[in-house]
């Protein structure tokens, strides 16, 4: 009997940050939150150093491995990140959020565009199709920080701020590069390496 799977497209848009910063994802049905997780990490290049959520039709999908997540959950409305996979809740059209870094309160929002069922073995892969613009610092403050970040490195060069911002971020940091080879290498030696998988 052949072998099939599912394979869902997803975007995956960072929320009030202008202009957008956002990725076209496709990744296999098979694939846990938590290994999402690890995917949205690599394709945005956060470095995965904070907590995340989900919130996906008024239900909480928490890292139940961190005993600060156990302590604050509502388990009637929470359920652990690993042990469920996206082909379990994902239709095309569904809109739900991740959560990254509760300090800076990273948003990004997420629409399933489309859902196919591929013939063969599934692969384990994860790839990006398309996207726009780098990932915000880590720790940066959030939208609102990344707004004056950007802000005072354009319209204040030569102020101590930017200076100290500029030592800080190190050099060659462009908002408007995003490096799709890179991010896709990342992905891959996930799957190679089999690493994401919880």
């Amino acid at each position: 009997m052949a072998k099939s799977f599912t394979l869902y497209t997803l975007h995956a848009q960072i929320r009030d940050v202008n202009p957008p910063v956002w990725r076209r994802i496709q990744v296999e049905g098979a694939t846990t939150l938590r290994k999402l997780h690890h995917i949205l990490q690599a394709a945005f290049g956060w470095s995965s150093s904070h907590l995340h959520e989900y919130d996906i039709e008024h239900r909480r999908y928490a890292m139940f491995d961190v005993d600060d997540v156990l302590d604050s959950m509502d388990p009637e409305v929470t359920f652990d990140d690993c042990k469920t996979k996206l082909q379990k809740l994902a239709y095309p059209g569904l809109r739900f959020v991740y959560e990254y870094d509760f300090g800076d309160g990273w948003k990004h929002d997420i629409v399933v565009e489309t859902m196919a069922l591929i013939d063969g073995e599934p692969q384990g892969i994860a790839y990006i199709s398309a996207g726009a613009r780098a990932c915000p610092p880590e720790d940066v403050g959030g939208p609102w920080g990344y707004e004056n970040f950007l802000t005072t490195l354009r319209d204040e060069p030569d102020s101590e701020e930017a200076q100290h911002l500029r030592t800080w971020i190190g050099d060659g940091f462009d908002p408007e590069q995003f490096d799709r080879h890179a991010a896709n290498a990342a992905l891959l030696r996930m799957a190679w390496n089999r690493w994401g998988g919880k």
